[in-house]
């Protein structure tokens, strides 16, 4: 049983694509990255070399996965048991971890990972992952309606993404390259109100079939409203227009608003995340 680590995402897809992708709710964020570094290359997320890692069980089959993509914490998959107790270790001996400050990992392995980790740190960030059961109509449905961006919004959609990263607490600013791709494959939408946008919502390209709705942002003095559950209904509908038979979302634990939101439209819980940050 053991971790192997590289800087060449060639060697990774080889060695554990196929384990990544059985797994595409749990690691939807694992799959997004990977599409994207495919897509824009390795500098997709930050000058920085990203680098991967896998974990080999017993029998010899790829059994979990992470990366990372500096300056973003290391992201960290769905793992076994025995994949977290060997990966706690690595944190503390393995050279392409020692400039790790942060973690991303499901909340049941969290705990075990920084108490391997042999720092001090803390929770800085909790999120739920939630899956769309059964899409439900917005009650009251807000005034406005909704459409898909186009290249003359790109201005718009890097200020509101500018404005989601810092609210949120994400480091860099946001990736034209991104959204224009987002763009290609009518990945945001718009809601509008009066003439004029008044918020936002993507969706990622499917990838098995899972897509994830995000970022949903409304500017705040626009909150309150009803825009941000318009336009979230309206991309789910566009995410399972574009091929997609599974749609998440991640939801900051810390806003209750958002996730009574989403639970009224019909998502459910699925799991929980952290980022556990050295002090």
């Amino acid at each position: 049983m053991t971790w192997t680590f590289t800087h060449d995402l060639a060697v990774f897809r080889a060695a554990a694509g196929r384990a990544v992708a059985a797994e595409p709710v749990s690691n939807t964020s694992l799959l997004t990255v990977l599409d994207a570094l495919d897509r824009r290359g390795p500098g997709a997320y930050g000058a920085a070399d990203p680098f991967f890692g896998w974990w080999t069980g017993a029998d010899g089959d790829v059994a979990g996965a992470l990366l990372c993509t500096p300056p973003h914490p290391l992201l960290i998959g769905a793992l076994p048991e025995g994949a977290v107790c060997e990966l706690g270790a690595a944190l503390a001996a393995e050279p392409p971890l020692a400039g790790v400050e942060r973690l991303n990992a499901r909340r049941r392995d969290a705990g075990a990972l920084a108490a391997a980790w042999g720092r001090p740190s803390e929770v800085t960030v909790e999120t739920r992952l939630y899956r769309l059961a059964g899409l439900r109509a917005p009650d009251p449905v807000p005034a406005g309606r909704a459409r898909t961006a186009t290249e003359a919004d790109l201005p718009l959609l890097l200020d509101w993404a500018g404005a989601f990263k810092r609210e949120i607490g994400e480091p860099g600013a946001p990736s034209e390259a991104s959204q224009r791709d987002r763009l290609s494959y009518g990945g945001v939408l718009l809601w509008e109100h009066a003439g004029r946008p008044v918020s936002m919502a993507g969706f990622f390209r499917a990838i098995g079939s899972v897509s994830r709705v995000g970022p949903v942002y409304t500017p705040p003095e626009l909150r309150g409203r009803g825009y941000a559950a318009g336009v979230t209904h309206a991309v789910s509908e566009a995410a399972y227009a574009a091929g997609a038979s599974e749609v998440l979302l991640f939801t900051d634990l810390a806003n209750p608003t958002s996730n009574g939101v989403y639970q009224r439209l019909g998502y459910a819980p699925v799991e929980d995340r952290v980022v556990v940050g050295a002090l």
